[in-house]
C-alpha cells in the first residue's frame, strides 16, 4: 500500500520544541485520543487525523502534556484498527501520511508530544505476510512468521491446544489446507511468531519509520502477549477468561518479552528528545508490571490494578502503596489511569455497586457516578507519577448503555462470549457544541449515535462555567503544573483520617478524599486549592460532602 510521503523526517529542532522538560514522562498527563470518535473533518461520520489536528489547541488549553493516538494505520477495521494491514500507512478513513506529519508538527508547535499506538502481538489477516502465508501453504517460510500448526484428532479436526480467544471461542481457526493458526483475539488478527527473527527485524524498522516522522513514543498494545510458552502447552482450564490478569498464562506475561523490549530500547535511545514506550501489560500483580519498566526496557506501564479498584478508601490505599513500592526499586514512575477505550467509563463504573457493570438505573445513579468520578480524578492527579486521561472524561461523559444492537461494532459483541462485548459504549463520539447533527463532532452525523443529553455535556456548554467538570479538569491540571510538590515522586505521607477517608501529604500539599456516602468533618490543612464538591470551613475544621476530594496547600 502506497501513500504520499511526508516532505522530510522531523529534525532535532522540531523535537526540541517540546523537549524543555527533562524526564517529562515521569509526571506527564497524557490524553488518549480515539481518532474515530474525536473530531470529523470531512463530514463522513468518522473521526480523522485532520479532525484531531483541528482540536489540538483545545488539548493544549486543557493542560495535558502529550496526546496518545489509538491506531490509525491501514486496516480492514475488524477490531477498530487493532488489526493492522500496513504499519507504515494511514488508513484512508483517517487521512494519509501527510495528515499524520502535519498533526505531529502542529502538536510540537503547541508544546504537545505525540504517542502512537503500536500493535506487535498480531497483524490483520489482510497483512501481506499473512496473505502470502495462506497462499504458499504448509511448510512455507511465511507461515513460520505466524503460529500455524496441524490440528489434533484423527483428521486434524481439533484445535492444536485448548487456548481460548479473549473475544470468546477457540483461539484457533482452521484454513482450507487443514492447518490451524493462532489468534488470541479475533480470527482476523493472527498472532505473530516472535521466535522468528524476521518479525523482530520488521518491528525495529517500523519503530524507526515513525520515530523519523517525529513521534515522541509508542503505546504498546498487548505488550504482555508477544511471547508464547515453548510448545504452546494446554492451559487446562475451562474458565480461562477469569485467569486474565490474575495468573501467568502460557500466552501472556512470559519472561521472554523482556528481551524484545531491551532491543527496542536500544533503537529508541538512538533518537533525541526523550522518546518513550508505554506498556499495555495485563499482569497478575503490580510487581510483575514493574518488570516491564526496568531501566533498560520501557518507561511506563498502565496500572490496571488501580483502574480495577472500587471507589473504596481501604482498597485504594492498598493498591497505591503496592504500586509505589513496586515501582521504587526499578526507578520508574507510577502510571495512573481511570478509563480508556476498552473499559466502562468511570463515571458509569462508580455509579453502581460492584458487579452491576454498566447498568444505570436512575438519574440519581448518574449524579452519583459523576460525583465519584470527579473526586476520583482529583485523587488520581494528586498521586506521584504520571496520569492518563481518556477523551471525554473531562466532560464527565458516561458510557452509552442503550446502543441498538445493529449499530454495535465491538467484535466481542458478535462472538457472544469472552469480553462483555459492550466497549462501543465508551467509544461514542464526544460532543463539542450544544447543537448540530453530532454536537460539533462533524457535519455528517456520527458513526455511533450520541444521546440527546450530551448537548449539555459538550465542551461549549461547560466552558467557562464555574464548577463544571471541564473547568475542574482545567483547574486541576493548571494547579498540578504550578504546585512544586505535585507530579513526579515515589511516595506519599499518609495522614490520620476517619474510616472511609484517604488523606496524604506531599511536601506542602495535602489531598483528602472522602469515599463514603456521608459528609465528614476533618481538620483544615491550610488554603484550599481545589475541590470536587463544595467544602465548608470554620474554626480550623472542614466539612467534606460525600464522595468529595479536596486539595490544600500549607504554603
Amino acid at each position: 500500500m502506497s501513500q504520499q510521503t511526508p516532505a522530510a523526517p522531523a529534525d532535532d529542532s522540531t523535537v526540541a520544541t517540546v523537549a524543555q522538560h527533562r524526564d517529562w514522562w515521569r509526571d506527564a498527563v497524557i490524553y488518549q485520543v480515539y481518532p474515530r470518535s474525536f473530531a470529523d473533518s470531512n463530514g463522513d461520520g468518522m473521526g480523522d487525523l485532520e479532525g484531531v489536528r483541528s482540536r489540538l489547541p483545545y488539548l493544549r488549553d486543557l493542560g495535558v502534556d502529550a496526546v496518545w493516538l489509538s491506531p490509525f494505520y491501514a486496516s480492514p477495521q475488524a477490531d477498530a484498527g487493532y488489526d493492522v494491514a500496513d504499519y507504515r500507512a494511514v488508513d484512508p478513513m483517517f487521512g494519509n501520511l501527510l495528515d499524520a506529519d502535519a498533526l505531529i508538527r502542529d502538536a510540537h508547535e503547541l508544546s504537545l508530544r505525540v504517542i502512537v499506538d503500536l500493535v506487535p502481538n498480531h497483524s490483520s489477516d489482510q497483512h501481506e505476510w499473512f496473505k502470502r502465508a495462506l497462499a504458499e501453504g504448509p511448510g512455507s517460510p511465511l507461515r513460520e512468521r505466524y503460529h500455524f500448526r496441524p490440528g489434533k484428532g484423527e483428521n486434524g479436526e481439533l484445535p492444536p491446544n485448548d487456548w481460548e480467544s479473549i473475544f470468546g471461542g477457540p483461539a484457533w481457526t482452521r484454513v482450507e489446507d487443514g492447518e490451524w493458526y493462532l489468534h488470541l483475539f479475533a480470527p482476523e488478527q493472527p498472532d505473530f511468531n516472535w521466535e522468528h527473527p524476521a518479525v523482530g527485524d520488521e518491528f525495529r524498522s517500523i519503530l524507526r519509520f515513525w520515530l523519523d516522522m517525529g513521534v515522541d513514543g509508542f503505546r504498546i498494545d498487548v505488550a504482555h502477549g508477544l511471547v508464547k510458552a515453548d510448545g504452546l502447552p494446554d492451559l487446562g482450564s475451562h474458565d480461562q477468561l477469569k485467569l486474565l490478569g490474575n495468573d501467568v498464562m502460557p500466552f501472556f506475561d512470559q519472561d521472554g518479552v523482556h528481551a524484545i523490549y531491551r532491543q527496542w530500547r536500544v533503537v529508541l535511545d538512538e533518537y533525541a528528545g526523550e522518546r518513550i514506550f508505554v506498556a499495555e501489560a495485563w499482569t497478575p500483580t503490580v510487581e510483575r508490571t514493574a518488570n516491564y519498566v526496568r531501566p533498560d526496557e520501557l518507561h511506563q506501564a498502565f496500572n490496571f490494578q488501580y483502574l480495577g479498584t472500587e471507589w473504596d478508601a481501604k482498597e485504594l490505599r492498598t493498591v497505591i502503596d503496592r504500586t509505589l513500592e513496586a515501582m521504587r526499586p526499578v526507578g520508574a514512575p507510577a502510571t495512573w489511569v481511570l478509563s480508556n477505550h476498552d473499559v466502562t467509563r468511570h463515571a458509569t463504573r462508580f455509579a453502581n455497586p460492584p458487579g452491576l457493570g454498566t447498568q444505570i438505573r436512575t438519574a440519581g445513579d448518574r449524579e452519583l457516578g459523576l460525583r465519584r468520578a470527579r473526586a476520583a480524578t482529583l485523587l488520581m492527579l494528586a498521586l506521584p507519577g504520571s496520569a492518563y486521561v481518556y477523551q471525554g472524561e473531562e466532560l464527565g461523559l458516561p458510557d452509552v448503555v442503550d446502543l441498538p444492537d445493529e449499530v454495535r461494532q465491538d467484535p466481542a459483541f458478535f462472538r457472544g462470549a469472552g469480553q462483555d462485548g459492550f466497549r462501543d459504549g465508551c467509544r461514542v463520539p464526544i460532543p463539542w457544541t450544544r447543537a448540530g447533527s453530532s454536537y460539533g463532532f462533524g457535519s455528517g452525523g456520527s458513526w455511533l449515535p450520541q444521546p440527546s443529553t450530551w448537548a449539555e455535556l459538550s465542551v461549549e456548554a461547560q466552558t467557562g462555567v464555574p464548577g463544571s467538570t471541564l473547568e475542574l479538569y482545567r483547574s486541576a491540571l493548571s494547579a498540578r503544573r504550578s504546585q512544586p510538590d505535585l507530579g513526579a515522586g515515589d511516595a506519599v505521607e499518609w495522614l490520620r483520617a476517619p474510616e472511609g477517608v484517604l488523606a496524604f501529604r506531599r511536601g506542602e500539599f495535602v489531598c483528602v478524599a472522602n469515599t463514603t456516602g456521608e459528609s465528614v468533618t476533618i481538620p483544615s490543612h491550610g488554603r484550599v486549592l481545589l475541590s470536587s464538591g463544595e467544602v465548608t470551613e470554620a474554626d480550623g475544621e472542614a466539612k467534606l460532602p460525600a464522595d468529595t476530594t479536596v486539595w490544600w496547600t500549607t504554603a
